[in-house]
């Protein structure tokens, strides 16, 4: 048999991998609130992302998916680094970001709407505004510059915006919520309740997103 025609059976032998990632980034949200040992607390904050590059590189034998799973394993990398050592983490997450963009940039949408434009357009700049206004600090608003690339190309993608343009969105709304704990609201408990949440279903939107419509696209040759 071709690698055109993937049995079903085998396509929903991957599916644990969902599954798994699931039950990780919610019980991840439940487990931080109690009082689980520092390192496997850690372990477990990068499973879930850990478990959709596995998703993305077991559903799908394209390139495409290939990089997607990066997208995730850097991701998953950056959640547990950031834990120890912010800089390292921000560094895989921002690495994470410039292969996101080259993702979708191979994607790109051949004639984006005005309105798709536009919100490309806001977002790029948006963001790096708003981040510098929170901290003032040059090294966030670097990153932010990358994390609104990423969002920005993730919305003028032909992949599907309410899946995968919104997942990006999600992404950027938890990272601002991260600099806003460091400034204006850290002594606010609404960023800790959304972070986490925002950015794990954000992560898992993009995912399935990307790789569904791989899927549908019959797209099964490392183009």
């Amino acid at each position: 048999m071709g690698r055109g025609h993937v049995p079903k059976r085998a396509l929903i032998e991957r599916r644990p991998w969902l599954v798994a990632s699931l039950v990780a980034g919610v019980s991840y949200w439940l487990a931080a609130k109690g009082h689980v040992p520092g390192l496997w607390l850690i372990m477990w904050k990068g499973a879930g992302v850990a478990l959709l590059a596995a998703y993305a590189w077991a559903h799908h034998p394209s390139r495409n998916a290939h990089w997607l799973a990066l997208v995730m394993a850097l991701g998953a990398v950056g959640d547990m680094l950031i834990e120890m050592f912010f800089t390292a983490g921000a560094v895989a997450f921002f690495l994470g970001h410039l292969v996101a963009i080259a993702l979708y940039l191979r994607h790109r949408r051949t004639h984006p709407t005005g309105s798709q434009k536009a919100a490309a357009v806001a977002t790029s700049i948006g963001v790096p505004v708003i981040s510098w206004q929170l901290l003032q600090a040059a090294e966030v608003t670097l990153y932010a510059f990358s994390l609104a690339g990423m969002a920005a190309a993730a919305w003028l993608s032909h992949f599907p915006r309410y899946r995968v343009g919104v997942g990006a969105m999600m992404f950027v709304v938890s990272d601002l919520l991260i600099f806003a704990r460091m400034g204006p609201l850290a002594g606010s408990s609404l960023p800790d309740m959304l972070i986490w949440p925002l950015y794990y279903f954000g992560q898992f939107l993009i995912c399935t997103g990307v790789i569904a419509t791989l899927r549908a696209r019959g797209e099964f040759k490392n183009d």
